[in-house]
């Protein structure tokens, strides 16, 4: 009656062995280390700068742990913090030995001390977040004003561009303050522009003043620009610091300018604003292909006037002119990818309507000439690739290729699609939270936890007895398979996830709760014990899985809707649910099966006392 196939015993058992291997990481703790990463897209982090690293700390007598290359970043973990500072300061010097510019950045962090063969199994502890495990946040500041002037100097060049279209001829356009002034020979010529502005440029609102046209934002449209560029700052932060490898970040609007960062794990402020302000930008130019060009690409001349030199990845010389064909603002999208017919890798990008229809003009009227297409980082340009111009390119979409190794194209994809910010910030805020703070909330949260678990385990044992063990057993295994489940889909545990680790460990033991005390009313009713058994757990599931969906129900709805903290205690609130359900029924009444279940002629069953009626016991008298 009361018995488990085998296979039902095996999945236990696997449950049970998958739940072990995923939780160990999270007690081995967390060593100190140098995280050594690169900040240009074009210098890679490879073995041949783990070999100087490793001189480097060999000379100065500082011997690491482990030492580990992967996914383009070098790790070097030490024993103590005070060997991880140094180590820092002698890994910057020994990579950037100019200081004015550098090309590495060595940034404190902490890895987990999980051995080789866990790691192997891709058993990584659980991210912690900024109030366990320590790290930076900023305040950011949004220059909404800068962006709205911006923004008005961009309408600008469009209505030149518009006038010289539609040939009416005006003595000045320029910017005053918060509007756009456009002033005309005569009132019928101003008359004819404002109408043209009010239908091609909606954003704004002209006015007729004499021989003047004024145009200032619509008072919604400002509004809705102002909250378009809070938004696109929000993405791209977002963009720069997910896809650069910052775990879990916290990027959220405070206010109507104002943007939160919290980075969990990265005490380096230094390399934090590193990661917030790096960012590239994309320009096309024409190579300068006169005599005097030619001269300076080979060594033998200056560079002539109105060109520049730049160095492409193979460190030739590019002479390219200073007249910005296209820049990154025209970009929509950029993707790495592989050329059709050499399969060489490519970055392809997709252009707005205004940079296809220019880069297909520039594209017809320069054919058989060489275009530059160059990445400034940090200020300093590159030549990516300076193809030959073979035919006319249409459509907006442009294929970038030089010589790329996979990483680089998508090292550049990433950079270009994170583009740049719509409106300028400044960080008003800047806070660290040291690893100790984040250790002594830890500590609690754990004491928390565990006491809550011990003196559930002692209740139930007392007034359960031996289903009281079961249910105690049960109850270990849904914290084991919560925290390993956490630890596979690397996520974020906080100080509320925590709380909602000892919620779950409530309901869980609620649902053995539900099914002991049916068990005891068919004992009481003169039920057979194994048929009692089957019973109690047949139809306690009715009422489980009642509150249990009613309670997952406000816990993805907290999920969905919620932010920040309340996303943490949403997360585990609803990962504990599924467990739950797991380890109070599945698992729980398989201990009871293997117990019980092979006897056959079951007699009594300890589950404590089964208390009856006055009456029903006076009867029986």
């Amino acid at each position: 009656m009361n018995r488990y196939p085998v296979w039902k015993y095996l999945v236990m058992l696997f449950a049970v062995v998958i739940g072990l291997i995923y939780t160990l990481p999270n007690f081995f703790g967390e060593a100190p280390a140098v995280q050594v990463s690169s900040i240009r897209s074009t210098v890679v982090v490879d073995a041949g700068v783990q070999q100087r690293v490793s001189d480097a700390l060999t000379a100065a007598q500082l011997t690491p742990d482990v030492t580990t290359l992967e996914n383009s970043q070098l790790m070097v973990r030490f024993a103590t913090p005070d060997q991880q500072l140094k180590a820092r300061d002698v890994i910057e010097r020994t990579l950037n030995p100019d200081a004015t510019d550098p090309s590495y950045v060595a940034a404190l962090n902490l890895v987990s001390r999980s051995p080789q063969w866990l790691t192997s199994l891709h058993a990584k502890p659980m991210y912690l977040g900024l109030d366990l495990r320590g790290g930076v946040h900023f305040m950011l500041q949004v220059d909404m004003q800068t962006a709205l002037n911006k923004r008005l100097d961009s309408f600008a060049s469009d209505i030149r561009t518009l006038m010289r279209d539609k040939q009416l001829r005006y003595t000045d356009v320029a910017r005053n303050g918060d509007s756009i002034e456009a002033s005309f020979a005569d009132a019928a010529t101003a008359e004819q522009a404002r109408n043209v502005i009010q239908d091609n440029v909606l954003e704004l609102q002209p006015e007729l003043q004499g021989n003047r046209v004024v145009a200032r934002y619509k008072p919604t449209e400002a509004t809705r620009f102002q909250e378009q560029a809070l938004k696109q700052n929000i993405l791209t932060l977002q963009n720069r610091i997910n896809e650069l490898g910052v775990a879990e970040p916290v990027i959220q609007q405070q206010g109507l300018d104002r943007v939160v960062v919290q980075l969990p794990g990265v005490q380096d402020t230094a390399k934090a604003k590193e990661i917030l302000g790096r960012t590239a930008t994309l320009e096309l130019r024409m190579v300068d292909e006169s005599t005097e060009g030619r001269a300076a690409e080979m060594g033998s001349g200056p560079v002539p006037f109105g060109s520049e030199k730049f160095l492409n990845r193979e460190g030739r010389t590019v002479i390219v002119k200073k007249q910005v064909v296209l820049t990154g603002e025209n970009l929509t999208d950029a993707q790495p990818g592989f050329d059709s017919q050499s399969h060489e890798p490519t970055v392809n990008l997709t252009l707005d309507s205004k940079g296809s229809t220019i880069f297909r003009n520039i594209t017809r009227d320069n054919v058989g000439k060489r275009m530059a297409i160059l990445l400034f980082e940090k200020g300093k340009g590159e030549v990516v690739t300076d193809p030959v111009i073979r035919t006319e390119i249409g459509g907006g979409r442009v294929q970038i290729s030089g010589r790329m190794t996979t990483q680089e194209a998508a090292d550049t994809s990433l950079l270009l699609r994170a583009g740049s910010l719509a409106a300028p910030m400044e960080i008003v805020e800047e806070r660290t939270i040291g690893p100790s703070l984040g250790a002594d909330n830890i500590e609690k949260g754990f004491k928390s936890v565990a006491w809550g678990f011990l003196a559930v385990v002692i209740f139930m044992v007392v007034y359960y007895h031996v289903f009281g063990v079961f249910s105690a057993i049960a109850l270990g295994v849904n914290l084991l398979l919560l925290v390993a489940i956490l630890s596979m889909l690397q996520a974020t545990l906080t100080l509320p996830g925590m709380a909602a680790m000892a919620l779950a460990l409530g309901m869980a033991i609620d649902a053995n709760v539900l099914v002991n005390e049916r068990i005891r009313e068919e004992l009481r009713a003169g039920v057979s014990p194994q048929a009692a058994i089957l019973a109690g757990f047949d139809r306690a599931w009715a009422t489980i899985l009642d509150a249990n969906v009613t309670s997952l129900i406000a816990g993805l709805a907290l999920l969905a809707w919620g932010s920040g903290p309340i996303r943490g205690f949403a997360v585990v609130h609803c990962l504990g649910i599924a467990t739950s359900m797991f380890s109070a029924v599945f698992f729980s009444r398989g201990l009871v099966n293997f117990w019980y279940g092979r006897q056959r002629k079951l007699k009594s069953v300890s589950i404590g006392t089964v208390w009856k009626p006055e009456n029903e016991q006076t009867a029986k008298a």
